[in-house]
């Protein structure tokens, strides 16, 4: 299940419960496309809870939407990854390895407010 979640107009904030769907990889990068297009640098807030896969039928899709954005890591800033299994954490941190020059940070469910506050920079 996706939630996109209200946030600063250059924040994609969302929440992903269950499995990953298709349908729910395409509205993240629809929300993507258009903050990207209104502005220059884009934080990301993503909160998972209970993941349990991804659904292979949208991964061609995605993908082919998804790797042109390596010609635009520039235009990332903060990413908050708030998380309750620790694979997932795990994998962020891999990906924040691959990828340093975009600013990355992994939190616990209970340090949900604090990754908010962050990936908005109401926080430091």
């Amino acid at each position: 299940m996706l939630e996109l979640i209200d946030s600063a107009d250059d924040v994609i904030a969302l929440k992903m419960s269950g499995k990953i769907t298709g349908a729910n990889l395409d509205a993240v990068m629809n929300r993507l496309d258009h903050v990207m297009a209104k502005h220059d640098k884009v934080h990301v807030f993503a909160e998972t809870q209970s993941i349990e896969g991804i659904e292979i039928s949208g991964l061609p899709s995605y993908m082919a939407r998804a790797l042109p954005l390596f010609g635009k890591l520039g235009r990332f800033g903060r990413v908050a990854v708030v998380a309750d299994q620790s694979w997932v954490r795990a994998g962020t941190r891999l990906e924040s390895a691959l990828l340093p020059n975009i600013s990355y940070r992994v939190y616990m469910p209970e340090e949900r407010a604090e990754a908010l506050a962050w990936v908005t920079g109401a926080s430091g």
